[in-house]
């Protein structure tokens, strides 16, 4: 009674707020549940003050409230500020096949008890570190705090706990920050002026990037100390091997220490803090600071190597000067080692390794810095930004772009006012970031584009944070991004788009030209100049043959691969008619092909209307899945057992399908075991499953009888029993005037019968009905002829089994892809439910036929089955289902090329249902056919090679090799300008008026740089390889490790962009060529006249200075004397203005960063042995790379003192721009080392 009562206060309280309480607009589907839940800890509370057992209560949620719960919690939109957690996608599936969300036959019995907490441990590898991939729906799902705590109050204290912030992006837009910074914080120690990193140890700090500096500030505290009243101060130093968190306060300065501001507005991103930065917090001795942070100057590391004598004497050399800055060292670095080495401290293991790879060296007292050819300049990986390094090698190799920025062109052509762009920023970080790519004195090897990713998150806050990107959305946004910055069109006029109508050549090529013009009306640009090309789009409908042709520019070719994606399968094919045999069907179809397709091939096979073919999985004996018309061929795995029924009617697995009030019941049958009655109070429960399902259709007026479906049941169950005659009673008198005749075409006449006595027992009864009183009646006769009469079916044996009536079977599955969760309901309680004359059927229900022991054994055999007939398919095998076997075998051994790329990219193709096109003429949508040509093509063509496809269920990375040309690509035949100017020419016509142009010239493509993916879907690792056209020379950049390669190397199964450059006789790139040439002999005039005015002093050349080959343009870097070019103007600086900011050094806007000198022990070269030297470079194919894009590295800048060399004597430019002096590359090879042993997978 006290459970009674109390459960009655209880709903009492849960019937919601009254009447005066505000209803709020969005409701909690179950929030009256917990406001009873809290009423209920009240009562519980009560009941237990005044010595009265509390009744146990059972769960206070069921399954089904769980799942509501955590739907409407997840429903709920991301707000900024606001922590969400990751979870597992594995955990997280299990759980929703517990509930019966999903179903899974590998796990089938799993129950919500057996889940477990929630647990991320399989987004971590074995170091603990978070593993690349996290990406929603397919590695993990999100969730608000509400709804992960109540999965942790239902399932336990979680494993691997993931918070993460929502941040606010750009135009009211928010997101998860899936990889917020993780740093490293140490105390500092007054341990002597010899001490080294000690203590236990160091401490991680996770902030994020959109906190302010004063909450990183306390994180850092706090992570060291928990009396947070203590003043203290925070150091940032450089990135390094730290052993320990305990940093002796003499090496602050060497370790490059800056305080780090704590009143600033700046937020960590604003602060350009990037991940594992490490900090270093000071609290304060006896009321004073540890160091004094004014005599803390940013000093060189201690020399670890033997330092020769220097080049020259005289202390105020440039050699000299170097050396001031800094000396070399070469330290910690060990055998097959990540060549991320620490800049402080030596390491005994330095001198027993040789040079390291790809690190130069420095000109200076300790060791000689090498000069490094243009354009080989490193970029270093920043965090998961391997996918921006990469495009941005691609970008800055190609010629006609970097001249048109390193001449300061784009500086008068910028358009900050454009509503489309970004203010500009985009252009100036990218000018400035060529600048230092092309720089022609820079000793650096590695560079980390810092300004260019923080102007890049700025205007495009996808690619803020940390997380993997698609290297080909980038070069998009970019090459847009540039393009509006740099519009040479101030105000955009409106223009109208013309239509086609009708006529030959001439009438294209005008429609043509006329679509181009207006285009250049409000695009006009050093991205148009080069990169945009136009297509042509043809669209025939299908009905009134309209033609619609329409031309649009682009910028890049995305062309799909042709690869043998087919899906192979065996359909499981059952015919309506009885008398033929059930057929095992191989088909191949393109694994985008939905079963629509499949049911069109299949009708088309078997000579059936497709709309009347049912498509339905099975497992474990039952219905899994039904595959309607929206479900794709892809998402079935190999070993699925896929039923195809021909029906007497439409199969109803269109979405578009409208049923009518005549439709038959389609229902599913499932063959099961007997149960042995149970207790009245105790739920039903089914026997075990056997033999295959199959499908029933009963027409409405069938539905109205038990019976009539009975018999419908029998006639669909003798396809799979030998005994089908023993379904039915015989009748022999041929025509008994009480008899009612079932003509059942499978069944044949028989002399005799057998009988199943109650007692199991089988046995013969010659020409007799098996049921009702006929044995009793006279003998049969014969008839005149003397011949036996055949024996007729008068009706179907009764009691064959029990046909149970199941509910809840939606799209002939229980509970969500064939769970056992369907529910049984009498006959007698339908009849009470529905209206006389009603249908005993509803939409989701199921027959169960109960098969007793003997019943079973006779109809279908025992163990083995015997008796029945699922094993007897026919194979059915297609003459085209042999000539796609044949074709996939040609394609195999003949492999895929750039022009079947081009090919499948230019084929005609029918639009989808869900992609309709409006026809003009005929006043509706149809399902027209389409196709793309090439009409117009840029100077330099980008190729995106699409490798990655997505699914509903399944994203996958295609890795076939396509095989591409790395020169002599001829698109003549493709480019649909070319053909129709070169007829109009031949038939007298004035083609320059059209705008069409050199038609005898071929369309020859030569390749210059390609980005490649290695790896997965969703992390991966990105590389480039590019052509330098200052020394004809192909490298490989792999974030900040560049080697020599050739073009060949590029040719490869990971290419996923590739960049072309057109052959021609004249200057590519049209109006941008002439603005760049007249730039140059702007600047070459001006130099002239400042030569003439003083002489230049000259360094002594080097031996090997003959067949120099000049940079492009003249330098922005001029003599100390003579003024230079700035970078963000077009006029020139005096002397005595601020220090030229291409001298190698940073520009003003980017942070100043130290270099990493790296030489062998006792390994030092001078500049006159430099330019004699030979260095062995590794071949990038037989050396393992980083799998990993997301480690942080180190940058390699040198001090920007050594760049007065340059201006003192500036004929050095032709020494370092020679491609034949034997000058070393920036990479310098140890065969001996393999650098990337030890990087980990992507984090």
């Amino acid at each position: 009674m006290q459970s009674d009562s109390s459960s009655s206060i209880k709903r009492s309280a849960s019937e919601g707020p009254s009447s005066a309480t505000p209803v709020p607009i969005m409701t909690d589907p179950i929030s009256s549940i917990d406001s009873a839940r809290e009423h209920e800890i009240e009562i519980d509370a009560y009941m237990a003050e005044q010595g009265e057992d509390i009744p146990t209560q059972p769960a206070s949620l069921t399954i089904e409230q769980k799942v509501a719960r955590i739907k409407y919690l997840r429903d709920k939109p991301m707000v900024a500020g606001d922590t969400w957690y990751i979870i597992s996608r594995q955990w997280f599936r299990h759980w929703e096949i517990a509930c019966g969300i999903l179903s899974d036959k590998s796990l089938e019995s799993l129950q919500e008890k057996d889940i477990g907490p929630p647990d991320n441990s399989s987004l971590f590898d074995s170091q603990g570190n978070l593993t690349s991939n996290l990406v929603e729906h397919i590695d993990v799902e999100f969730l608000p705090e509400e709804a992960w705590s109540e999965l942790v109050a239902w399932y336990g204290q979680p494993i691997n706990s993931l918070p993460r912030s929502v941040i606010a992006k750009a135009f009211l837009q928010t997101a998860l920050e899936l990889r917020p910074p993780r740093l490293k914080v140490l105390v500092l120690k007054d341990l002597g002026p010899d001490a080294d990193i000690a203590g236990p140890p160091h401490s991680y700090v996770t902030v994020s990037i959109k906190d302010p500096m004063k909450t990183l500030f306390k994180a850092l505290v706090s992570a060291v100390t928990a009396r947070s009243n203590l003043p203290s101060r925070i150091w940032k130093i450089e990135p390094g091997e730290l052993p320990g968190s305990h940093f002796p306060a003499s090496k602050l300065a060497s370790w490059g220490a800056e305080l780090v501001s704590e009143g600033t507005d700046k937020t960590v991103e604003d602060s350009m803090i990037e991940p594992e930065d490490p900090f270093v917090v000071e609290f304060q001795e006896n009321g004073a600071w540890i160091v004094d942070a004014s005599q803390i100057v940013r000093a060189p590391p201690p020399s670890a190597v033997h330092v020769p004598p220097p080049l020259f004497s005289n202390d105020n050399d440039f050699f000299s000067r170097l050396s001031n800055q800094r000396t070399s060292a070469f330290q910690n670095t060990q055998p097959f080692r990540t060549p991320s080495p620490s800049r402080r401290g030596s390491s005994s293991k330095a001198k027993e390794s040789s040079v390291a790879p790809f690190k130069s060296f420095g000109f200076s007292k300790g060791s000689s810095k090498i000069i490094q050819e243009p354009g080989t300049l490193g970029l270093g990986n920043m965090g998961n930004t391997c996918f921006m390094n990469s495009a941005l090698q691609c970008l800055a190799h190609t010629k006609e772009l970097t001249d048109y920025f390193l001449s300061g062109v784009y500086q008068e052509e910028l358009n900050p006012d454009n509503p489309l762009g970004m203010h500009g920023a985009i252009a100036e970080a990218f000018g400035l970031l060529l600048h230092r790519i092309w720089a022609r004195d820079s000793t650096s090897t590695s560079y980390s584009p810092r300004e260019f990713k923080s102007q890049l998150q700025r205007f495009a806050p996808q690619f803020s944070g940390y997380q993997q990107h698609d290297s080909q959305e980038l070069v998009a946004f970019l090459l847009d991004g540039l393009h509006e910055d740099l519009n040479r069109v101030l105000k955009k006029p409106y223009v109208e788009k013309p239509d086609w109508e009708g006529g030959g050549d001439f009438e294209l090529a005008k429609l043509a030209q006329t679509s181009w013009d207006g285009y250049m009306k409000r695009n006009d640009s050093v991205i148009v100049d080069l990169f945009q090309g136009q297509y042509k789009s043809t669209l025939v409908c299908p009905e009134c043959e309209k033609v619609s042709i329409t031309f649009d520019p682009f910028m890049y070719l995305t062309l799909p691969l042709p690869v043998n994606k087919k899906w192979w399968h065996v359909i499981h094919y059952v015919p309506w008619d009885p008398s033929l045999p059930h057929r095992r069907v191989p088909v191949v179809i393109g694994g985008n092909s939905s079963f629509k397709d499949l049911k069109s091939l299949l009708g088309r096979w078997m000579g059936v209307r497709p709309k009347r073919l049912l498509t339905l999985e099975v497992f474990n004996h039952r219905f899994y899945k039904n595959l309607d018309d929206s479900i794709l061929c892809g998402d079935m795995a190999e070993n699925d057992q896929i039923f195809c029924f021909e029906l007497p009617c439409n199969s109803r697995q269109s979405r578009s399908y409208k049923p009518k009030d005549n439709d038959p019941f389609i229902l599913p049958v499932i063959l099961t075991d007997v149960v042995p009655p149970r207790p009245s109070y105790s739920s039903y429960s089914r026997g075990t499953n056997f033999g295959y399902p199959f499908i029933v259709v009963v027409e409405r007026d069938q539905a109205k009888s038990a019976d009539a479906m009975y018999d419908a049941v029998i006639e669909r169950l003798q396809r799979w029993t030998v005994n089908d005659r023993d379904l039915y009673t015989w009748q022999a008198n041929p025509s008994p005037s009480d008899a009612v005749t079932i003509p059942i075409s499978t069944v044949s006449p028989i002399d005799s019968v057998a009988e199943i006595k109650e007692n199991g027992d089988v046995s013969e009864v010659d020409g007799m009905v098996v049921e009702g009183d006929i044995a009793d009646q006279k003998d049969f006769g014969e008839d005149d002829s003397g011949m036996e009469p055949d024996p007729y079916i008068v009706g179907t044996k009764q009691d064959v089994f029990n046909l149970r009536l199941y509910t809840g079977y939606k799209d002939y599955t229980a509970g969500g892809y064939g769970s056992s969760n369907g529910r049984s309901e009498q006959w007698e309680t339908r009849t009470e439910d529905i209206e006389p004359g009603a249908p005993l059927l509803k939409e989701g229900d199921a027959f169960l036929c109960e098969f007793d022991e003997n019943m079973k054994s006779y109809y279908f055999g025992t163990s083995q089955f015997e008796n029945s007939r699922w094993d007897d398919w026919v194979l059915f095998v297609h003459v085209e289902y042999l000539e796609a076997k044949e074709l996939a075998a040609a394609q195999k051994s003949k492999g895929i090329t750039l022009d079947d790329c081009l090919a499948e990219f230019t084929k005609q193709e029918q639009l989808g249902e869900d992609d309709l096109w409006y026809c003009p003429r005929c006043k509706k949508h149809q399902q027209a056919t389409k196709k793309f040509d090439l009409w117009k093509v840029p100077d330099i063509l980008a190729v995106h090679l699409k490798r990655f496809s997505n699914s509903r269920t399944l994203r996958d990375k295609i890795d076939t090799f396509v095989d591409f040309p790395s020169d002599g690509l001829d698109l003549t035949a493709l480019v649909g300008e070319r053909q129709v100017g070169t007829r109009l020419a031949q038939s007298g016509s004035n083609i320059k008026e059209l705008g069409i142009r050199d038609v005898e010239e071929p369309l020859i493509y030569d390749l210059y740089a390609v980005d490649e993916h290695m790896g997965g879907l969703g992390g991966g690792h990105y590389r480039a390889y590019a052509l330098n056209h200052v020394t004809e020379q192909w490298y490989h950049f792999d974030d900040s490790y560049v080697t020599r390669s050739d073009a060949s190397h590029a040719v490869n199964s990971n290419a996923y962009l590739l960049f072309y450059k057109r052959r021609s006789n004249a200057p590519l790139g049209g109006k941008t060529n002439g603005k760049i040439e007249e730039a140059v002999r702007k600047a070459a005039a001006e130099t002239e006249e400042e030569n003439a005015a003083e002489p230049e002093v000259q360094l002594p050349t080097p031996p090997s200075e003959s067949g120099a080959t000049p940079f492009p343009f003249p330098s922005t870097q001029q003599p100390s004397n003579a003024g230079y070019l700035t970078p963000q103007s077009n006029t020139r600086s005096t002397p005595t203005s601020s220090p030229p900011p291409l001298d190698d050094g940073d520009p003003t806007t980017l942070e100043t960063q130290s270099d990493d000198l790296i030489a062998e022990d006792g390994l030092t070269l001078c500049p006159l042995e430099l330019a004699s030297h030979q260095f062995d470079f590794p071949d990038p194919s037989a050396r393992a790379s980083p799998t990993s894009s997301v480690e942080v590295e180190p940058d390699y800048d040198d001090d920007p003192l050594h760049s007065s060399l340059f201006h003192a004597h500036e004929n050095i430019d032709s020494w370092v721009g020679s491609s034949q002096n034997g000058l070393p590359s920036p990479a310098v090879s140890d065969s001996d080392i393999n650098p990337f042993s030890d990087m980990n997978s992507q984090r």
